[in-house]
């Protein structure tokens, strides 16, 4: 087995030091299944962070489904399939009914790169509205409006910026916060209407879970949509993060947040990692984008991805994943109050389902080196999670819907523990 430093050597010889790795001393895996992973050391470590295997690592379905599917047929979608038809009535059954059209890709930032350009045709406008610290991809467009990772890449000119709320930050009055959001929203359409590039769209993701999951007033979400349409744009829902049951109570998080999307797109967790991702719209849009497109992919809607796919929704249902990132998310999210109210240096809970995080703050300040401290105490305990945020202040814990009520205990032990390191 060759050791972490030698392989470290090794990759920063070929893919170059300049891609992020996790942790002080990185990880070196060679196996994974369900919500554990296997380290090269023979150490296990349970997985709290990673919602692209979302139905659990190696999961049987899905690899069967996969292998079944490839060792039978894998075309693209200039040939008939009852299997990629199938899934995408099976997927579409899954949204409200005016989302009935689907298109497929083969990665989260194609299926936004697409969304755009289909905004940008029906609109006849470029311009763009993200908040100021998201991320949604990483084509050439998609560089361009990525205000939440460092990047040579300046914002393009035709994107304007909203900063999202956060009222546990913000302790003024709910409608207080709200009203200057949404000025703060009127003024960038204004500016791009005033700079010619008119408003083609808004593109958010529901939970704002690059932004740290800042609790934001109600009506934000509905609020920001009818402006958006009202200068003539369209407004699309990234769910690659927020979908896909996390939630718990939604199976998508545009409903959880009251965000009412022309265009979702979605990506990893669709297929459990197989390179698949899709855009959902409505019959009126794809109509209007496909007449005067003859858009092809040759790998987009393949049977093997769409085997991939449905596999997972079959595993959701089977399983209730949905339903039990609801229970345990409550339960969890209940634990994670308690700590926030048992430490100073914690200002609040954060998120819903299985998606939750810590908010830490000293003397009303972030406090991104506590939240790296606490990311490491956890994987001293052998259970991985991440911090998000502008500060990188908060704490990302994001496991496989897989995880259940056997993995919980040791999660959240795992993080008072750590909690209590950092407090000493």
């Amino acid at each position: 087995m060759t050791s972490t430093a030698e392989l470290l050597a090794r990759r920063n010889l070929t893919i170059g030091p300049y891609s992020p790795l996790f942790y002080d001393e990185p990880l070196q895996f060679t196996s994974a299944s369900g919500v554990w992973f296997t380290e090269a050391s023979g150490e296990r470590y349970l997985d709290g962070y990673n919602n692209v295997p979302h139905v659990g690592h190696a999961n049987p379905r899905v690899v069967h489904a996969i292998a079944e599917q490839a060792a039978t047929l894998n075309i693209h979608t200039r040939y008939l399939n009852e299997r990629v038809v199938a899934y995408a009535e099976r997927l579409i059954d899954t949204f409200e009914p005016r989302l009935d059209r689907v298109l497929f890709g083969n990665s989260g930032s194609e299926a936004n790169e697409l969304a755009i350009r289909i905004a940008r045709q029906l609109t006849g406008h470029t311009g763009m509205i993200v908040s100021d610290y998201s991320y949604h991809g990483t084509t050439i467009t998609l560089a361009g409006l990525t205000t939440g990772l460092q990047t040579a890449v300046p914002l393009d000119p035709n994107v304007r910026t909203l900063r999202i709320p956060d009222l546990d930050r913000d302790q003024r009055p709910e409608a207080a916060v709200l009203a200057d959001a949404l000025a703060e929203l009127d003024a960038a359409i204004a500016s791009l209407q005033e700079a010619g590039f008119g408003v083609a769209a808004c593109l958010f993701d529901p939970l704002f879970s690059t932004e740290g999951m800042p609790r934001v007033p109600a009506g934000l979400a509905a609020g920001i949509a009818e402006r958006v349409r009202a200068a003539g744009g369209l407004v699309i829902a990234d769910e690659v993060q927020s979908g896909f049951g996390r939630t718990g109570s939604e199976m998508w998080g545009h409903r959880y947040a009251g965000l009412d999307p022309d265009l979702v797109t979605m990506g990893k967790p669709m297929g459990n990692g197989h390179p698949i991702s899709g855009v959902v719209t409505s019959e009126a849009v794809l109509d209007a984008f496909g007449s005067t497109n003859e858009f092809f992919n040759t790998f987009a809607g393949n049977p093997v991805s769409a085997a991939a796919g449905e596999a997972v929704l079959l595993e959701m249902a089977e399983h209730g994943l949905q339903d039990r990132a609801l229970a345990l998310g409550r339960t969890a999210r209940a634990r994670f109050d308690e700590f926030a109210a048992a430490h100073d240096f914690v200002r609040a809970a954060k998120g819903t389902g299985m998606f939750l995080g810590l908010d830490f703050a000293v003397d009303g300040e972030p406090a991104p080196g506590l939240a790296k401290r606490v990311v490491e105490e956890m994987k001293a305990r052998h259970v991985l999670i991440s911090r998000i945020g502008r500060d990188e202040s908060v704490l990302k814990v994001r496991p496989p819907l897989a995880f259940g009520e056997a993995e919980l205990p040791i999660l959240l032990d795992a993080l008072e523990s750590s909690l209590d390191a950092v407090r000493m």
